[in-house]
């Protein structure tokens, strides 16, 4: 492999890298609105599943990224591993590095493993009922629900059902704390893999690092927390 197709795949990394995180933002916000307006969250849920520009276009854009950014990315770090002169062992990686850096492959298997049981939690259901099942109409069974007296969509209900189980909320809770771990050092390196690099900028992306790696994960987790108690 040359060294300029490796720098292309290590951009093509963190473009997928930013395009992720910009999915976990989007998700989690609209995963927050179950919390505090189970309406609002219907009605966002429901322009997302019919619209063509997300279902056709983002759709297809967000599998790829996934199975890219992983597949790749779990390539690269067995490649630096097998080409290391020296061994960790021997060069104190904790002295040169943080947990996070060195076991990126480690956090990325149990992420890549969290998102097969949320496709298959949610997204294949999904996809089952409107293009399978043909039904793009937001209901349950043929029939709205209704929540304080008002008709209402199901995915609210869905999602509910989903968090009343507690192994699959500790599953998830731990999941989100491995993603923590892999954007705590994959947010910065995004950044360092296009090129940005600034005295100036890099501790300010440092600290945007820490926040994002820290804060989403812990809404998602909260998130899930929630509807088990509340529930």
């Amino acid at each position: 492999m040359s060294n300029t197709s490796s720098i292309g795949r290590k951009v093509l990394m963190a473009l997928t890298g930013f395009f992720l995180m910009f999915f976990l933002l989007q998700h989690a916000s609209i995963n927050f609105l179950s919390v505090v307006s189970p309406d609002t969250f219907n009605e966002v849920s429901h322009f997302m599943g019919i619209n063509p520009l997300v279902q056709y276009a983002l759709q297809p854009i967000l599998i790829f990224s996934v199975v890219f950014h992983f597949v790749w990315g779990i390539l690269l770090e067995l490649k630096n591993r097998s080409s290391r002169d020296v061994k960790y062992a021997v060069n104190n990686g904790a002295a040169n590095s943080t947990w996070m850096s060195r076991n990126m492959i480690i956090s990325g298997l149990t992420v890549l493993a969290f998102l097969v049981a949320h496709f298959y939690d949610f997204w294949i259901h999904e996809i089952t009922v409107k293009y399978i099942q043909n039904d793009m109409t937001g209901i349950m069974n043929g029939e709205f629900l209704y929540y304080q007296g008002e008709q209402t969509f199901r995915y609210y209900e869905e999602l509910v059902a989903k968090f009343q189980d507690p192994i699959r909320v500790v599953l998830y809770v731990l999941s989100f704390v491995m993603l923590a771990l892999h954007l705590l050092h994959g947010f910065q390196s995004s950044f360092q893999s296009v090129g940005f690099n600034h005295s100036k900028y890099t501790p300010i992306i440092k600290k945007a690092g820490m926040a994002f790696g820290i804060l989403v994960p812990a809404l998602f987790a909260f998130i899930a927390i929630f509807h088990f108690v509340a529930h």
